[in-house]
């Protein structure tokens, strides 16, 4: 059975007001990360020996790529080290290495690195950032790569040509991140699942880039919403605090 990302966030609002039930629920959390951490390495090394031997194996006899179910074997593979690199970054989506940094520079840069990707494709990409962003406390690299991941599912949403529209604006001590599209949209069905790890409508996804973003949104005392229209576009809401304490063990 699993929980919803509300109910576990009832959860840990529950054992916060129990000083024996919270110690008890980290040591819990403690062993289930645990657990996980030894999963990945204990399946990534057969998979990097796997590779490497058929990489060796192309080399001495490059015929063999022209065999059938060649390449499905590959793409397999391929499939399976990437499942894991996400399980890898999902796993550690929670643990943070604040910093202060300017999210003007920030951002801009993060513009530019994706504005390059959009540039051989139908797909418009604007932006605009307030000017007088402010100083803010985060791990700019989980932030980057929460950022972006919204950013390229709006990018592959869209089938043609079409748009992607980035506004950030700092209001109230808070940071405001609004990526909108015009892409597929989200069935009502694939809304409530969305933030569901391991769920996907994509045929090579891992249905895990969401909940990475969720657990780092999450992280940083933030919250990340969504609305869509089927076939009209889909628009995620980013909110962060501009600063915080050193944060609790999330959930």
């Amino acid at each position: 059975m699993s929980l919803t990302s509300d109910e576990m966030q009832r959860l840990q609002s529950y054992v916060r007001q129990n000083a024996e039930a919270s110690a008890l629920f980290e040591k819990l959390l403690l062993s289930y990360e645990m657990e996980r951490h030894k999963i990945c390495h204990e399946i990534r090394n057969p998979l990097t020996l796997l590779s490497s031997t058929i990489q060796l194996i192309e080399s001495q006899h490059p015929e063999i790529c022209s065999f059938d179910y060649w390449n499905s074997l590959r793409e397999d593979l391929d499939y399976m080290m990437e499942l894991l690199q996400e399980f890898s970054l999902y796993n550690n989506s929670n643990d943070l290495r604040p910093e202060t940094f300017s999210f003007r520079n920030f951002m801009e840069r993060l513009v530019l690195s994706f504005a390059a990707s959009c540039t051989a494709s139908d797909i418009e990409f604007t932006s605009r950032l307030q000017e007088n962003l402010p100083v803010i406390t985060g791990d700019p690299v989980k932030l980057r790569q929460a950022i972006l991941n919204l950013l390229k599912n709006a990018r592959e949403s869209i089938h043609g040509p079409g748009s992607v529209r980035l506004d950030v604006w700092s209001k109230c001590d808070e940071l405001h991140i609004r990526i909108e599209d015009t892409g597929c949209g989200i069935t009502k069905g694939q809304m409530e699942e969305i933030f569901t790890p391991f769920v996907t409508t994509k045929s090579s996804g891992t249905g895990l880039g969401l909940p990475v973003v969720q657990n780092i949104i999450h992280a940083h005392h933030g919250t990340v919403s969504v609305t869509s229209i089927p076939n009209h576009g889909t628009t995620f809401e980013v909110l962060l605090p501009v600063h915080w304490e050193s944060p609790d063990h999330p959930l």
